[in-house]
């Protein structure tokens, strides 16, 4: 895949981060903080490219028309999905982006249905589980009752998830990669209620994006990164990730996955008493050795992923 394929895609993938004008402004800070680091380390001017789609200066067919192999719009539309599925549901907004995204990248429904029917309900069945948000998302500090914790067993479970989400990332499957945002919420939430706090959906999504995993941008990160540092080869056809290829880059879902889990941990510990900056610090803080310590753990994450099937990326996050 030539760069202008590449910026392409991510351009398309952008428009779909924007489809539905609800990004706040945090979010939108993930955003164009990856356009600049993926910029850096690639010829394109990304920063720039996420200044187009803001601003609606770009063209949804002019961009399209740039991907002429029928694998590439393929995949072009897959991570448009998954984008749009960040939150858990899909909105009118992006229904009617992603049906114009369809339209000019001439796909029918034969070749899209089966992957939009197995991203959906990877989403949806992540969000039922949780009750519906407050219009307080972050509670204030209290003196919850602090139940017994047995640490060792909880990071033992952050190792676990940290483990599971990044042989996600080296499945060969685009919509695989819907499950990791869920599996860090259900991780979130246990641990929150180890410590006796009830959490509903608004609150973790906030936790999320204060530390600085945004849902949309998590998703753009991770595909942008594996695309821009050609980890995405065609295989059969399409393009997608050989396990073999995949493995030798990094899976950045074990990193963000074990530093949300440690900083959680601290965060309820503590009674909730750390503030944004805080939170956010921490969390870079800790994912420098957590990338050191997923070098560590490659071996298994390869080998978890080589176990992956459906059934079994869909029993945890229903989980």
């Amino acid at each position: 895949m030539q760069a202008q394929q590449q910026q392409a895609i991510l351009t398309i993938a952008m428009m779909a981060a924007f489809a539905d004008g609800n990004n706040d402004e945090t979010e939108r800070e993930h955003i164009r903080g990856l356009a600049q680091s993926l910029g850096a380390s690639t010829s394109m001017d990304l920063s720039r490219l996420y200044q187009d789609v803001l601003f609606k200066r770009v063209n949804l067919p002019q961009v399209c028309q740039q991907l002429q192999d029928p694998a590439e719009r393929q995949f072009a539309y897959e991570m448009a999905v998954c984008v749009c599925d960040a939150d858990g549901s899909t909105s009118a907004a992006e229904r009617e982006f992603l049906a114009q995204l369809k339209s000019a990248l001439q796909l029918g429904s034969a070749q899209t249905s089966e992957f939009e029917t197995q991203a959906d309900h990877l989403a949806q069945a992540a969000y039922s589980a949780y009750p519906a948000a407050t219009p307080a998302p972050i509670p204030a500090p209290n003196a919850a009752p602090q139940a017994r914790v047995d640490e060792a067993a909880l990071d033992s479970q952050i190792l676990k998830a940290s483990i599971l989400n990044g042989a996600l990332e080296l499945l060969p499957q685009t919509w695989a990669s819907v499950a990791i945002i869920p599996l860090q919420i259900k991780l979130v939430y246990n641990i929150g209620q180890r410590y006796g706090y009830e959490l509903d959906q608004g609150h973790i999504r906030e936790f999320l994006s204060t530390v600085g995993v945004g849902l949309t941008s998590q998703y753009l990160e991770q595909f942008g990164r594996q695309l821009v540092g050609g980890l995405f080869g065609k295989v059969g056809g399409k393009w997608g990730k050989t396990l073999g290829g995949a493995a030798t880059g990094i899976a950045f879902s074990f990193a963000s996955t074990y530093a949300l889990g440690q900083v959680a941990k601290r965060y309820y510990a503590g009674g909730r008493t750390m503030s944004a900056a805080l939170l956010k610090q921490s969390f870079q803080d800790t994912l420098g050795p957590a990338k050191n310590l997923q070098q560590q753990y490659l071996p298994e994450i390869q080998r978890r992923a080589s176990t992956l099937n459906a059934s079994e990326i869909m029993s945890p996050v229903k989980g």
